[in-house]
């Protein structure tokens, strides 16, 4: 078992920045691969990020790329997701997940075994 607790959230103005943190407790925090999803009112919770158990490979979405970064310090059993010019269709909840399967970065929701409870982020000025 795994629980993720995400923070950092909070509202921030057009072109603004926001470092998402999550912690990890309970199993080996290096057996999993690490995702960031999110979920905007109205729609589907969407793929952001992901990052390898030791961080050696990334991947983003393309409404993303460029702009934000996944990055994990195994010691602090914390993902983290660095967000840079944050603009308004960047509002939802944001959520961290953990990936404990062998194999390729995990795009899909149905690949990842533990979720946070969410942090909101909203752009708005």
């Amino acid at each position: 078992q795994v629980q993720l607790l995400e923070s950092g959230g909070g509202l921030v103005q057009p072109g603004g920045s926001l470092r998402l943190s999550c912690a990890a407790s309970g199993r080996t925090f290096s057996m999993y691969a690490m995702g960031w999803f999110r979920q905007a009112p109205g729609k589907e919770r969407e793929f952001v990020a992901a990052i390898s158990k030791f961080g050696s490979n990334t991947a983003y979405s393309d409404s993303v790329k460029g702009r934000f970064t996944i990055s994990r310090d195994n010691a602090k059993n914390t993902v983290y997701l660095q967000m840079n010019s944050l603009n308004p269709p960047d509002t939802a909840v944001y959520y961290c997940a953990a990936d404990g399967r062998l194999g390729p970065l995990g795009l899909k929701e149905s690949e990842y075994d533990y979720w946070g409870q969410g942090t909101q982020v909203t752009v708005s000025s």
